[in-house]
């Protein structure tokens, strides 16, 4: 049955046959006169509705950006969890014993996966970052419904501009999981590519145009349990702050990468070396109202979109918008892939082919006094280039650390460090305010098992 307006939506109600559920899954394209009116008129009766216990309605603006790290923690198990249970159970926070849901969200989330994984090949980082998201995003969205949950109740969910693929697939996953789901794409359509995997039906309302659609009428309970559990976000630690590292044993030699491997066996000039800031970018951390909180440096790894920087630069963020030199497009992302806050590293991904830096293979011992060069983006100046020397080498709880004298400041944190022969050797995690170019780097040992899998 063909649904063609706001109040046919609000209407239809999908029947039950054999335990198969009936669900609309409609994107509500453009603008005209009457799309606030009918969206004010959805409100009020959706909410008269919900009085009576006919249907179960939610209205939300967008999804949040992501979980914060912290978070990621708990998902992260409850991914491992579906994994040992070969995906035929999961469990989330707002689920806990209704074994009959979590075979249902398991099987969504294998259907949802198979849709995402046919566009691109995933990886089992891509796959893992993926799921967590589904997970995080499906509490946030019914976590106080599915404590009653009944398969034949009627519940609908409205969202705003869904672009991106992940937050598109997830509205396809509430579909699996009995929901109506209406996307009023007043300003932008999702991609050529993804309308063509038939999931919604299309209907044209009017032309694209920036307009504000009214808050919903009342605050969700999901949205309130969210807001009150989240921890606050913290700005992102300054460069002057010394890390913890790792007690791991440092490796003393490993497989050069491919990046690696092309790497010049010849010194650079500092001219030459200053050409690769095309491949460290400037992270902007934002908040989850989009304001920035500070800004921190990272490099690129793998031509999949794959960032190395710090941990203490990621940590703070719900999201990060990505610069790169003469390159006129902001990436934002919300795919913190990897991190570990005690060897203070992190990996990011964004949706761009990159050109990586070759990471130094440790074929020949380090030495002080020997000339390196520091790019990064110190107080948000993008992309400076620095020179020094090795001024030691430190451990601090185990893990090997570079200390150099080329200048650093402030949002200089996760760039590179780099010998004459245009390798990373290191990268900037750590100085001192109150001392003269005494300045740390994590070592190119903990680097390579860190980042393995990603170049």
């Amino acid at each position: 049955m063909n649904v063609t307006s706001i109040s046919a939506f609000e209407g239809i109600r999908g029947g039950m046959n054999q335990n198969c559920k009936d669900v609309y899954f409609i994107r509500l394209l453009g603008v005209d006169d009457l799309l606030i009116s009918d969206v004010e008129k959805m409100d009020r009766e959706m909410g008269e509705g919900m009085k009576s216990g006919r249907v179960i309605y939610r209205r939300m603006l967008s999804l949040p950006s992501g979980c914060c790290p912290d978070e990621i923690t708990d998902y992260e198990g409850f991914y491992r969890a579906w994994m040992k249970r070969d995906k035929e159970s999961v469990s989330t926070k707002a689920l806990t014993d209704d074994a009959e849901y979590a075979a249902l969200l398991a099987n969504g989330l294998k259907r949802v996966l198979n849709i995402y994984a046919a566009s691109k090949t995933v990886s089992a980082s891509m796959e893992k970052n993926f799921i967590i998201k589904m997970l995080y995003w499906h509490d946030f969205v019914l976590k106080d419904l599915i404590k009653h949950w009944n398969p034949k109740q009627s519940v609908k969910i409205v969202l705003s501009n869904i672009e991106k693929k992940q937050e598109y697939l997830f509205t396809c996953l509430l579909t699996f999981l009995g929901c109506d789901i209406l996307l009023l794409q007043s300003e932008k359509d999702i991609s050529g590519e993804d309308e063509a995997l038939g999931l919604s039906q299309k209907v044209i309302r009017g032309s694209f145009a920036k307009i504000n659609l009214p808050a919903p009428a009342k605050k969700s309970v999901s949205e309130k349990d969210q807001t009150s559990a989240a921890k606050p976000v913290t700005a992102a630690k300054p460069v002057s702050t010394v890390k913890p590292a790792s007690a791991a044993k440092p490796v003393s030699t490993v497989k050069p990468s491919a990046a690696a491997k092309s790497a010049s066996t010849e010194e650079k000039s500092f001219e030459q070396l200053a050409l690769l800031a095309s491949s460290v970018v400037l992270i902007g951390i934002h908040d989850k109202k989009g304001d920035m909180l500070g800004t921190g440096s990272g490099i690129m790894i793998g031509t999949g979109g794959y960032i190395l920087t710090n941990s203490h630069v990621a940590s703070g963020g719900s999201f990060y918008s990505i610069r790169i030199e003469e390159d006129e497009t902001v990436y934002s992302t919300d795919e913190l892939i990897k991190y570990n806050s005690v060897l203070d590293l992190a990996v990011l991904r964004i949706e761009k082919r990159l050109r990586p830096l070759p990471i130094y293979s440790g074929k020949k011992k380090l030495v002080r006094g020997q000339k390196v060069v520091a790019i990064g983006s110190p107080l948000g100046l993008f992309n400076s280039v620095s020179d020094g020397i090795i001024s030691g080498f430190r451990k601090i709880d185990g893990v090997d650390m570079i200390q150099f004298t080329a200048p650093t400041s402030h949002g200089s944190s996760g760039g590179a460090l780099l010998n004459m022969y245009g390798e990373v050797i290191g990268i900037s995690t750590a100085g001192f305010d109150n001392a003269q170019n005494i300045n740390l780097a994590v070592g190119y040992e903990s680097i390579h098992p860190f980042i393995k899998g990603f170049t």
